[in-house]
């Protein structure tokens, strides 16, 4: 069977990291979390005194940074590594990086850094790769885009779950909040805003278990595997 490339995207916390973690294990694909990419430049900014909101000092700091991925084998996951540093749990809980990760998104400068890398992860297909414009931008020749939704308000309790079962202390207000937040910034700023990419397939996983969302995407995957169309 052909290797594809598979783009997701849609909004923050509607699970399609988990989605694709999930087709890479069972396709056997290599898994780029793109989100983790720009919350890696959040998080080294923060740790540098950058301030986010003078672009020109984000972009003088960029060659400095080094983004890849590996395996913890304890955990069984894949990791993110910020200049050979394990940040994976920082970027997951730190409550700044992620009230500032769609600022620094927006950064023309950062944009174009680290699309190019990711451009060059998937060059040899075989990929999944999350984010907000993998299908409209990194990969527009994807053969597989699917852009993934749910209502924020069950968006919203997915990440207060999350963030409490990993210690953090926090509402569904504060929770709820943030993401609206994001939401605007993604879809309204000015280089590669979040947009459905017109052949892209759309899923509302608002009531969909993370099984049946699974069944539903390796069909498509299938299909376009053996050849079809």
């Amino acid at each position: 069977m052909k290797k594809i490339i598979i783009a997701i995207d849609g909004y923050s916390s509607c699970g399609k990291s988990t989605l694709a973690r999930q087709l890479a294990n069972q396709l056997n694909y290599h898994y780029v979390d793109t989100g983790a990419m720009y919350r890696a430049v959040t998080l080294y900014l923060f740790q540098n005194q950058i301030d986010v909101h003078h672009p020109e000092m984000v972009s003088e700091a960029l060659p400095q940074i080094d983004i890849s991925f590996g395996f913890d084998e304890a955990t069984q996951t894949q990791i993110t590594l910020l200049n050979g540093e394990n940040i994976e749990n920082e970027i997951r809980i730190n409550p700044r990086v992620a009230s500032a990760v769609s600022d620094v998104s927006s950064i023309s400068e950062v944009r174009r850094f680290l699309v190019k890398q990711q451009q060059t992860l998937g060059q040899n297909k075989g990929i999944v790769m999350d984010g907000r414009d993998i299908g409209t931008v990194v990969f527009p020749q994807a053969e597989l885009k699917l852009f993934i939704t749910a209502e924020p308000k069950i968006r919203a309790q997915r990440r207060l779950d999350e963030l409490q079962e990993k210690g953090q202390n926090t509402t569904f207000e504060e929770v709820l909040a943030n993401l609206e937040k994001r939401d605007h910034l993604d879809t309204t700023r000015a280089d590669s805003p979040l947009l459905k990419a017109e052949d892209a397939i759309e899923i509302d996983n608002s009531y969909l278990s993370r099984e049946e969302q699974l069944n539903q995407v390796l069909q498509l995957v299938n299909g376009l595997q053996m050849g079809g169309n």
